[in-house]
């Protein structure tokens, strides 16, 4: 047994204790869980027991059916997974006889709760273990905060505390992991982190130059008339097409998995990669895999990559970050800086499985051409610099922890309203003991959430009858009713995609449609036919040219030691040793800037009439300082590494004093002017002075923000730098 399924074993065969299973990708982490928690199945199997065993994906949850399926046909236990594409008659079978392993997303359990509420008891009443697989995935989102208050009302229809078990390849903070899998309660989970990690790593980032905007004019990308050669109306000159010619050079004949920043991106390079394979006559190689591909093309990619017979390499998002079993593969690609230390440390899980094999790691980053007016971004090779950084900390065993001190309010109005819907009503004391006081809320304050009550009523979501029972009002028993209620973050409105009757998956618009419109979906190229605005279908044709529809990127946060290791990539005076020579001079160039504005001992550099501030801290504190800034009446823009501020250096330092003297709860004043602070679902039916609470605890660390502006103050008045 590997080292994390040993020590598994003790902690978890008897249920009596909550429990953290950290180790790599393909550690067998499902086994260590799974091997001492059947065990106790079968050892107390009067009366049968069950498991409830959580993931963040569909895909994910048929992965590990077949894989647990196969684990426990002998021992006669039943798998039943639990989702939109699971059939009506094996759900109600479970809920029969509820014994076995459930394999259910938060959205279907939620479900649960709200249109069975009255017979869950039945259901829970032999549970023996809640497992969440891909523990780092919920932390610190909206998703994560309903988990939490869905284990606890499991607990509660249980009627007794149950041992949970978080098991994820990539936890940054075990504490802070532990408190997310048992709130309050911190002290009492057993982490297993497993230790067997003699990976090798072999790397190499390669950097290009973005050509002029002037020189990318000259010929348009996206084909002007239907019958262009698309070869002739597509530039040459972005570095795209450079990265796709390598890509296809050294990843031929081999199982590799390519990671692009945006949805866009995906299907762009699968477009580019088919065609060359088209060009040579070889049997396609490369393969798109998103989530707003259909289920059959996302599985199209998957068989490629695990049946072996031929090679493939999917062009991906993250839905082949999480431990969906594609096989070996022999490099992970990075197009673009990775979203997180954390999600690369992630895919790299996923190469170099075999004994004896290395991982492999292939990063492009794409630069802009310095002019007359680049920005000092662009001047410090921001992307780059950002990678290489990444990679040092990957290097070093650094991944970033996670961030759980969201208030997430808005999922409080989700699960007052599925808990009324469960209960057939419930009380504002039964509600405050059950979320807030027992429950995953613990930061909203009595006042606060009497405030949200209220609201709530306002917006016609509750009611209250004469005995102070809060019911769905007109509004809430609309909303609670449509299938979109389940889920606890917002997605963009889709459209369904079809050719000949055939459904090719959905994808987000957000900008206008129009007939004839060319775009790339599933590695292919599309004409649009029709539009149908009701059953939002949008009817397409095979057709050649075409620019690839406009999806949302993928980007992260850049967390404050990934801006502190930039700033030591710039310092550093030796050669970086995993780049090639396109990256080393673009590297050189940023170091010579760095040294040359004296980046080292300053933080504010004064040119013409305006300011930069290069804080290195993260985007987080970054955006709270623009804000503050702003706050105090400077006019600036944050543009990643430097805030970009419109007054002298005098008038900068002066607004900074200012910004040190600012009280870091008085929320009503220092987002007064903020407009756009409804970011999660149920946002709109926040009181004020919540919104502002739930909206700061996600969006911006404010207190290191003024603490910044302190040193600094302190600094210029002690006359001295403060690097």
């Amino acid at each position: 047994m590997r080292d994390a399924q040993e020590w598994a074993v003790p902690v978890l065969v008897d249920a009596d204790q909550d429990v953290i299973i950290a180790a790599a990708t393909a550690a067998g982490k499902t086994e260590a869980a799974f091997l001492p928690i059947l065990t106790h199945l079968l050892n107390h199997n009067d009366p049968p027991g069950s498991v409830l065993y959580i993931s963040p994906l569909k895909a994910l949850i048929n992965d590990q059916w077949g894989r647990l399926s196969r684990l426990c046909e002998q021992l006669e236990i039943p798998v039943v997974g639990w989702h939109g594409d699971i059939s009506s008659s094996k759900k109600h079978r479970f809920l029969k006889s509820s014994e076995g392993v459930l394999l259910i997303t938060p959205e279907s359990l939620e479900a649960l709760f709200v249109n069975r509420g009255s017979s869950l008891a039945g259901v829970f009443q032999n549970l023996r273990y809640i497992v969440v697989d891909e523990l780092h995935a919920f932390i610190g989102s909206e998703r994560g905060k309903q988990l939490q208050s869905l284990m606890h009302r499991v607990e509660l229809v249980a009627g007794r505390r149950l041992p949970r078990v978080g098991l994820s390849a990539t936890l940054g903070d075990m504490r802070l992991a532990a408190e997310f899998l048992r709130p309050a309660g911190v002290d009492t989970v057993t982490v297993i982190e497993s230790k067997n990690s003699n990976q090798t790593l072999q790397v190499q980032i390669r950097g290009y130059i973005q050509p002029p905007m002037s020189e990318l004019r000259k010929t348009p990308i996206q084909s002007p008339d239907e019958d262009g050669d698309e070869d002739e109306t597509e530039n040459k000159a972005t570095p795209d097409f450079a990265i796709a010619d390598h890509l296809y050079k050294v990843l031929r004949g081999s199982n590799n998995l390519i990671f692009p920043n945006s949805r866009r991106q995906v299907e762009w390079y699968a477009d580019q990669l088919r065609r060359r394979c088209e060009k040579d006559g070889a049997p396609n190689e490369f393969w798109p895999h998103h989530g707003s591909l259909s289920k059959d093309l996302r599985e199209q990619a998957e068989h490629a990559l695990k049946a072996g017979n031929q090679a493939a390499s999917a062009i991906c998002t993250t839905t082949l970050e999480l431990g969906i079993d594609i096989g070996s593969i022999k490099t992970v690609v990075q197009i673009g800086p990775p979203p997180s230390v954390a999600s690369l440390r992630q895919r790299l899980g996923r190469s170099g499985r075999r004994p004896g094999e290395n991982a492999v790691l292939r990063a492009y980053c794409k630069e802009s051409p310095l002019i007359d007016g680049s920005s000092l971004s662009d001047q410090l090779r921001q992307g780059l610099v950002q990678t290489i950084a990444m990679v040092r900390l990957l290097i070093r065993g650094w991944f970033e922890p996670p961030r759980a001190q969201g208030v997430h309010a808005s999922t409080l109005v989700q699960q007052i309203l599925s808990i009324i819907a469960q209960c057939g009503g419930a009380s504002a004391a039964d509600l405050w003991k059950s979320l807030i006081a027992e429950g995953a809320f613990s930061k909203v304050e009595k006042p606060d959430f009497v405030k949200l009550l209220r609201s709530l009523g306002e917006h016609e979501l509750i009611v209250q009858d004469s005995s102070g029972l809060l019911l769905p009002g007109t509004v809430g028993e609309r909303l609670i009713n449509h299938y979109e209620f389940y889920s606890a973050f917002t997605s963009d409105e889709e459209f369904r995609l079809v050719c000949d009757g055939k459904a090719l998956g959905s994808v987000p618009v957000s900008r206008p449609l129009t007939k004839d419109q060319r775009i790339i979906f599933g590695g292919r190229r599309w004409q649009v036919r029709d539009v149908d605005l009701q059953a939002k279908v949008i009817i397409v044709t095979a057709a050649r040219g075409g620019a690839p529809p406009q999806f949302d990127g993928l980007g992260a946060m850049v967390h404050d030691t990934v801006r502190e290791e930039m700033r030591a990539v710039l310092a550093d005076t030796t050669p970086c040793q995993f780049i090639d020579r396109g990256a080393h001079d673009l590297l050189d160039e940023a170091r010579k800037t760095f040294v040359s504005l004296g980046l080292g001992e300053r933080y504010i550099i004064e040119s013409g009439s305006k300011c930069y501030l290069i804080s290195w801290l993260g985007d987080h504190a970054n955006d709270a300082l623009r804000l503050l800034l702003n706050h105090v009446g400077l006019s600036c823009d944050n543009s990643g590494l430097a805030i970009e501020i419109d007054a002298s250096l005098s008038r900068t330092q002066a607004a900074l004093e200012d910004v040190g003297r600012l009280d870091a709860g008085d929320l009503d004043s220092i987002l007064a002017n903020v407009e756009n602070m409804l970011r999660e679902k149920w946002d709109w039916a926040l009181p004020e002075s919540l919104l502002m609470k739930s909206f700061a605890s996600i969006s911006l660390d404010i207190s290191t923000a003024i603490v910044f502006a302190q040193r600094q103050s302190l600094a210029k008045q002690n006359g001295v730098a403060t690097p």
